[in-house]
């Protein structure tokens, strides 16, 4: 069982940005800091101290305790303790102010990039915002405010904030009245809004950075939001920009907000695709899909388990049927009130259920350690929610598997378009596969761990 927290502590976790909430949250505006998500991005165990940063981040860096280090490259240590190709690529020229373009795979770490190095260079002043942080979900903005909190705990100076819709603006009005931060995260639509009433001053801004930029800028709408904000900025600012899928196409679209880039493109879009998960098909009728995710669900070795759907209608009964067939079960979708869906989610991440039905809500952004199987019940409408939807097993270096059902000629044509993409070759599923190809890592591989960390605390690392 995972720690018993308070609603409250994860509340902000499911908000989306397309959905308004009625509910007026409190807590969406100052983060508590118990309520911190630990392990959010994965730190390298031996390079900080090269990149000279503050004592305090380093000390913060410690606390932080590495729970979900950066994915490796396949050994336990690299597992662990993180691969040093972002961080170590990009943390020293961020550091200096560069204009940086990073794209690569989920759980490589690159929020800690832009968090480190906005958190070194700041220098706040009273009433000023200095760094801008935008991206296109609620539930991304409070996990970035969340790591900027955890990283700034002995930077007390230092005040984050977090901004988005579904919030009454009076509240946010008087947070900036009364307590204006010197970091800002937050959703296009909000910040924009802020910034019009002349309640958030942006002329102070000195870091500008876009997470999951390509789904900013891909959007017209958002697009003109971002740009529209952007030119409230002042011209001589930083500009950073991430995503795990970056496509050529878009590529040139955010070079138009930066100044001569470093460009980092770790993993190419042909190997977005996660280390250490196995990734199968199942070809069926609709019929059908009942009945073999029954059969899967008996036979399977499952922490826990996410079953993704295309409805919120399919999500009830889907979920209603599996109930009945005695599998814990519970589910999550949009046509739920905003303490239903709070309830469920603490109830599955807390490991009380270990079955979650579920639409893209929870598609992205969401992490639950726990997780080790994903089965697509309804194939996903693109080759990107596929990624991010099967994401959510085999986080950070661990095992996972995938199982995608195909019930039609346009299921296949959308698993074409991600083996083509990807180039993964998805093969189906076989009548027996070996538990150990998807399984968490043992009592055994925790144990070599410790023993790890003692050898690197006994050679004088920072672990």
């Amino acid at each position: 069982m995972g720690d018993v927290r308070d609603n409250e502590a994860y509340e902000e976790e499911l908000l989306d940005y397309e959905e308004e909430d009625e509910k007026l949250l409190d807590s969406a505006t100052k983060v508590n800091g118990d309520a911190v998500k630990k392990g959010y991005v994965g730190i390298h165990s031996s390079g900080f101290r090269d990149f000279l940063l503050k004592p305090e981040l380093l000390r913060a860096i410690v606390d932080s305790g590495f729970e979900h280090p950066s994915e490796g490259n396949g050994s336990l240590a690299a597992m662990f303790f993180g691969s040093p190709s972002v961080q170590h690529e990009c943390i020293p020229q961020a550091i200096l102010g560069m204009d940086v373009i990073c794209q690569a795979k989920s759980g490589m770490g690159k929020t800690a990039v832009f968090v480190l190095s906005t958190l070194q260079q700041i220098e706040p002043s009273p009433g000023q915002v200095s760094a801008l942080i935008l991206c296109h979900t609620r539930e991304l903005a409070y996990q970035i405010c969340n790591e900027f909190v955890r990283f700034s705990t002995y930077l007390p100076d230092t005040k984050v904030s977090v901004f988005y819709g579904g919030v009454n603006n009076k509240i946010h009005k008087e947070l900036l009245k009364n307590e204006c931060p010197h970091i800002v995260v937050g959703t296009p639509g909000r910040v924009l809004g802020l910034a019009r009433d002349k309640d958030l001053s942006l002329k102070n801004v000195r870091h500008f950075i876009l997470d999951e930029c390509d789904k900013m800028l891909e959007s017209l709408d958002m697009r003109r939001d971002v740009q529209e904000i952007f030119k409230m900025t002042p011209h001589d600012k930083q500009v950073m920009m991430f995503s795990a899928t970056l496509s050529k196409e878009i590529r040139p679209v955010c070079k138009k907000f930066m100044q001569d880039p470093m460009e980092i493109y770790v993993d190419d879009e042909a190997k977005l695709t996660l280390h250490g998960l196995v990734q199968h098909y199942i070809k069926l009728s609709e019929m059908e899909k009942n009945r073999k995710l029954n059969d899967l669900l008996d036979a399977l070795d499952f922490n826990q388990v996410v079953i993704f759907v295309k409805s919120v209608s399919r999500a009830g009964e889907l979920n209603k049927l599996l109930i009945e067939c005695n599998f814990p079960s519970i589910c999550i979708h949009s046509g739920m009130s905003q303490e239903e869906r709070l309830t469920h989610y603490k109830s599955f991440k807390e490991g009380h259920k270990r079955i979650l039905v579920a639409t893209d809500l929870v598609g992205r952004g969401i992490d639950i350690e726990r997780v080790n199987i994903v089965i697509n019940y309804d194939m996903p409408d693109s080759a990107d929610t596929y990624l991010h939807r099967v994401g959510r097993a085999g986080r950070f270096g661990t095992k996972g598997l995938a199982i995608t059902f195909v019930a039609s000629a346009s299921d296949s044509e959308v698993l074409n378009q991600v083996q083509a993409r990807f180039e993964v070759d998805i093969k189906e599923l076989p009548e027996q596969i070996d538990t150990s190809t998807y399984s968490k890592l043992s009592i055994h591989c925790f144990y070599e761990l410790s023993k790890i960390s003692w050898k690197f605390c006994l050679l004088g690392y920072v672990i």
